[in-house]
């Protein structure tokens, strides 16, 4: 019988698209399979790509922070990505992170399907543009979608917020204040309604 550690496993071994051939491993998504919510980034980091987990780098601890603050704990929540290898170009001795592409996002679909169909979550939260591309399998305007409930897909309750890493590409500190603060209101929808589910 198919189970998350399972499916994992089998994706360590992907070749879907061409990004693995490039990235150090496969970065898997992780949290219970009991989960009630799925939260979905749009692809491991410089940081997740060498740990080979999620949301570890520095929008992982803004992340980890705003969870907190939402009063939902990390080790309720699954959390992955769309696209499970880093894409990325390298500049020297650094590797700057890369969008994937719509080929790349509808061939990595094949993981994030098997993880939710397994998994079957109360609400999906689209961490970013990628992220609602990949769930609703169409562009998602973030500015118009945001911060409120409804159905990604057929059958698929979510919502759709940023990706915190957009909030440490604000520079002015007044202005990342007012992102943080969005963003913790786009979580604390998502923590009431899992609340009210229950």
């Amino acid at each position: 019988m198919e189970s998350l550690e399972s499916v994992a496993a089998e994706a360590l071994g992907c070749t879907r698209c061409p990004l693995y051939k490039a990235a150090t491993q496969t970065v898997f998504g992780e949290g219970p399979a009991d989960a009630l919510v799925v939260f979905v980034g749009e692809q491991p980091g410089d940081q997740e790509d060498q740990q080979g987990r999620p949301f570890v780098g520095p929008a992982g601890r803004i992340f980890d922070q705003a969870l907190a603050e939402a009063g939902i704990p990390r080790d309720r929540a699954y959390i992955t990505n769309a696209v499970k290898h880093f894409k990325f170009a390298p500049r020297g001795k650094r590797r700057l992170h890369k969008r994937p592409n719509t080929f790349e996002i509808d061939r990595c679909k094949w993981w994030l399907d098997r993880e939710l169909a397994l998994i079957r979550p109360r609400l999906t939260v689209a961490l970013g543009a990628t992220a609602a591309r990949a769930l609703s399998g169409r562009p998602l305007a973030i500015g118009k979608t945001r911060g409120r409930l409804f159905d990604l897909a057929p059958e698929l309750p979510g919502l759709v917020t940023v990706h915190p890493s957009s909030l440490l590409r604000v520079p002015d500190p007044g202005a990342r204040r007012l992102a943080y603060a969005a963003f913790l209101k786009d979580l604390a929808v998502v923590a009431d309604a899992l609340t009210l589910s229950r």
